[in-house]
């Protein structure tokens, strides 16, 4: 039985690296777009002839016409903000209804959770992790104690109230005790969230029987991920993670289809690197260099406005993403960014108590003793903006961009070179082997 093709979208750093908008590029060559994990804790930004969308929960192929936005099982589900974002997006004229499917195993956020970490997070002694506080960790808490609520459930009002009830006394006692928080009412809870389930019912299904029933003809699908590998709950900077799994193998996880449908990974990196919130990050640099980083790369985080930190591209970084998620294409988002710099250093090595190393610290403590081995390579001074074949970039832009492929272990198959859909450069390469126009694959179903 032949597939179509698929593809696994995942950020190769600490996420915010632009998988937005190449979602949103790439989708007009599949048919299907699944995101996998998360919550509405990831912000994608896309920008259509100006005009700037900012989803977090909804995949960036709902904005394509004739492109299906799947949620599926591994992503959890707020209903209000999820009601919110489609409120957004017809507004904006987007067509979701009869185009956007919510996964029925999907495990729901609920006012408790969001009590819960607020309460963590801010509690004396506790060392911040920077999370959104929008409950999605005390989600998958709940889900993996086997004490959730499913979106399945959430459409039962009788299991609903039941588990609001029992949730928010044990809750409320929990944070009451440690975190001295104020009680949250059960019955309006129940009324609020209950006359939600109303407004979201028509858009759950069985996601699993619907991707695999789409790639059993012929269809292609691309897989959405949230965060990065570096924040991936197993494979991250443990404890400045998230709290899902963020690397390629998430999309097998978090969808259901089987590993053997995932035919090739795409990883995204920006040009240069930055992270939101705590944690380690090596190539990490202060001052007016990272300002004007900052400033050009419009570095704000989508969800929170949080100024993100900003540093050099890391080869380290990279190898290890490779590795654990099999990438194998590169897409490098923002290099424009770097048009204005006399010279850009590359992090190629760490060196551990001055040895060179290859591995990645398990320990976010051990990133301390991490020195960053760089090498610098000279700016190009022009501008790359809106530059949409390879060749017609500035020499030293392809240089460093060679080099960069070079020492990751995979072959760049993308580069974005502005915040628009149309700035975006593709290698004849990339294009012959990942993209598929949507009417071939009409042809295929046909025959």
């Amino acid at each position: 039985m032949s597939r179509g093709k698929t593809a696994v979208i995942v950020g190769a750093q600490w996420g915010d690296e632009g998988k937005g908008k190449i979602v949103d590029v790439l989708s007009d060559h599949f048919s299907v777009v699944a995101r996998y994990a998360g919550g509405h804790n990831a912000g994608h930004t896309v920008i259509i002839q100006g005009r700037k969308f900012v989803l977090q929960l909804v995949p960036c192929g709902v904005l394509r016409p004739g492109c299906r936005a799947v949620i599926g099982n591994g992503v959890v589900l707020d209903p209000l903000a999820f009601l919110k974002e489609i409120k957004m997006l017809r507004e904006g004229g987007v067509k979701v209804d009869g185009n956007l499917f919510v996964s029925n195993r999907a495990h729901v956020i609920l006012p408790y959770h969001r009590m819960i970490e607020m309460g963590a997070e801010n509690a004396p002694g506790r060392v911040k992790i920077g999370t959104t506080s929008r409950g999605i960790g005390p989600a998958y808490e709940d889900k993996m104690g086997r004490r959730g609520l499913r979106v399945a459930d959430l459409l039962d009002r009788d299991l609903l109230r039941a588990t609001i009830e029992n949730a928010c006394r044990e809750k409320n006692m929990i944070a009451h005790a440690l975190f001295n928080s104020e009680p949250l009412d059960a019955d309006s809870m129940y009324a609020e969230y209950s006359q939600a389930a109303e407004q979201v019912a028509p858009f759950v299904t069985d996601t699993a029987v619907l991707l695999n029933h789409a790639l059993a003809a012929g269809e292609s699908v691309m897989f959405e991920g949230a965060q990065a590998t570096m924040l991936d709950i197993d494979h991250g900077t443990y404890p400045f993670v998230t709290s899902s799994s963020a690397s390629a193998g998430g999309a097998v996880i978090g969808t259901g289809v089987p590993p053997n449908a995932i035919q090739s990974v795409l990883g995204i990196t920006k040009a240069y690197c930055t992270r939101v919130g705590g944690g380690p990050f090596p190539t990490e640099v202060e001052g007016p260099i990272a300002d004007q980083l900052r400033a050009r790369g419009n570095e704000y985080g989508a969800v929170t406005g949080r100024p993100r930190r900003c540093g050099w591209i890391d080869l380290p970084v990279l190898r290890y993403a490779q590795m654990i998620n099999g990438v194998n294409w590169w897409v490098v988002t923002k290099l424009d960014v770097l048009d204005e710099l006399e010279e850009i250093p590359i992090c190629v090595g760490y060196k551990v108590n001055g040895k060179k190393t290859e591995e990645i610290p398990a320990l976010a403590t051990g990133f301390d003793r991490v020195e960053c081995i760089y090498r610098k390579m000279p700016g190009w001074k022009q501008s790359t903006q809106g530059t949409t074949e390879f060749p017609k970039l500035p020499k030293k832009a392809q240089e460093y961009l060679r080099f960069v492929e070079g020492e990751s272990g995979a072959a760049i198959g993308m580069v974005s070179t502005g915040p628009d859909r149309d700035q975006t450069i593709f290698v004849p390469e990339f294009s012959a082997a990942l993209l598929q126009p949507k009417s071939d694959e009409k042809l295929a179903r046909v025959k």
